[in-house]
């Protein structure tokens, strides 16, 4: 059910098993598998991927960060060139984040979509939206770099500061105190995506980073709570592992916080259920393929191939769930995904990530649900509403201020709205992606 290492689009096989060849995982999590094939090619030359992490051993979770590593797109194949703001670049200010930060962005500089390219594909209001907010993020291991990473990617695109200093920024353990745990390489792609997709999308917002000792789920579980203990309003999950009769218990152990929204994403393997996604207290993020087109929207999105979905084996069907027809006449039991946004590496995100792995470092573009949970957790942020919302009920009620995603496989269920997009809910998208603040 876990993912394998590496995803190679139009790549020669020779170049497939030299890659995996090279890559070796850290963090107790496995050796590379073989590499996964896909029919799609994303440009004339081949364009490959690497996740950030290996396959989780039970008990544990993976990140679902996917790293491009060559044929980006508008670059000559180098994802690492430093992007320029559009002149004139407006000062950053201090003050705890934000203060009415408005993005200024280049197109495509690395190839990933840019913070302005998300907040016109979702219709966002990131400019005057989110203060008081905080984002809290999940991840495992430290990136010691990230506060510094974090504020290179704000500064390119012309966003205020959020630093410690300034109130905006805070990085803690999973017990709240400021002795880290050891670094990981993969992890700290991981948390770079994650800092700079909240940034993208609620720069008024503040940022909680909680790094966990491991990326067992016991451990991970623990920092959501003293996520939610230190007053995130919103708590991101961009790992998952498989599911276990254990999962129920970690409910209500680690995911049950009334007031908060909690997000998770659903997998990077395509058709198939993960956990903490599976949680019936957790908004599950599936993923779509992001493209820009001359409709009125300026924007078109299928289900992505790799998102993950499906029937949970274990966790029950909440009540906002039991009146979907097409949830209820395929599973009984709680179904993946709520909502979605983009996530497909080849419609993948600009993230800067100092710290080197896999020999990569720099200015680097990401897919994987890890981009779809923090853009999610940053829009229910800009819309304010967690105290008041019902776990992931909130979008159950709302679905005309979502983008019904209706075409686009991410594998084989029979055809059953559990793998296949449609008309309203499907498993690799849900409901849909945000259209604006409103289904939120």
């Amino acid at each position: 059910m876990r993912r394998s290492s590496l995803l190679v689009l139009g790549s020669t096989v020779a170049l497939a098993a030299a890659l995996v060849a090279a890559l070796v995982f850290a963090g107790g999590v496995g050796t590379a598998q073989a590499a996964r094939t896909s029919a799609t090619t994303s440009s004339a030359s081949s364009v490959s991927f690497l996740h950030s992490c290996g396959p989780a051993k039970a008990g544990f979770a993976a990140c679902h960060a996917i790293v491009r590593v060559n044929g980006v797109k508008g670059n000559k194949g180098n994802p690492h060139q430093t992007p320029t703001p559009t002149s004139p670049t407006p000062t950053p200010t201090s003050g705890g984040g934000g203060g009415g930060s408005t993005a200024v962005c280049t197109t495509n500089p690395g190839g990933g979509y840019t913070p302005c390219d998300l907040i016109s594909a979702y219709s966002l209001p990131s400019a005057t939206a989110g203060s008081g907010q905080t984002v809290g993020i999940v991840d495992a291991y430290d990136d010691p770099n990230a506060e510094s990473d974090l504020n290179t990617y704000r500064a390119a695109w012309g966003l205020s500061a959020c630093t410690t200093a300034n109130g905006c920024f805070r990085k803690v353990n999973q017990s709240g105190g400021t002795s880290y745990p050891r670094t990981n390489g993969g992890w700290a792609q991981e948390i770079s995506l994650d800092l700079d997709m909240v940034s993208a999308i609620c720069p008024n917002c503040h940022i909680l980073l909680v790094e966990a000792s491991s990326s067992s789920l016991t451990n991970l579980g623990a920092a959501v709570n003293e996520a939610a203990a230190l007053g995130a309003t919103e708590i991101s999950n961009s790992y998952g592992g498989g599911e276990s009769s254990s999962d129920t218990s970690y409910d209500t152990t680690y995911y049950h916080h009334p007031g908060i929204v909690i997000t998770a994403s659903t997998g990077d393997s395509g058709y198939g259920v993960e956990y903490p996604a599976a949680s019936q207290y957790v908004t599950a993020v599936g993923g779509t393929s992001l493209s820009k087109a001359s409709n009125s929207r300026g924007w078109t999105e299928s289900a992505w191939n790799g998102a993950g979905s499906g029937c949970s084996a274990d966790d029950p069907q909440p009540s906002w769930q039991s009146s979907v027809s097409n949830i209820t006449a395929n599973c009984g039991n709680r179904a993946n995904a709520d909502v979605s946004s983009d996530a497909d590496p080849n419609t993948g995100v600009d993230v800067y990530d100092s710290f080197a792995y896999q020999g990569l470092s720099g200015w680097l573009v990401f897919g994987g649900t890890s981009v779809s949970s923090p853009t999610i957790a940053s829009v229910y942020a800009l819309a304010g509403n967690a105290s008041s919302v019902n776990f992931a009920s909130y979008p159950y009620s709302h679905t005309s201020s979502l983008n019904d995603v209706t075409s686009g496989s991410n594998g084989n269920c029979g055809g059953t709205d559990l793998c296949t997009a449609g008309t309203g809910w499907d498993g690799p998208t849900g409901l849909g992606t945000p259209n604006g603040t409103g289904g939120f």
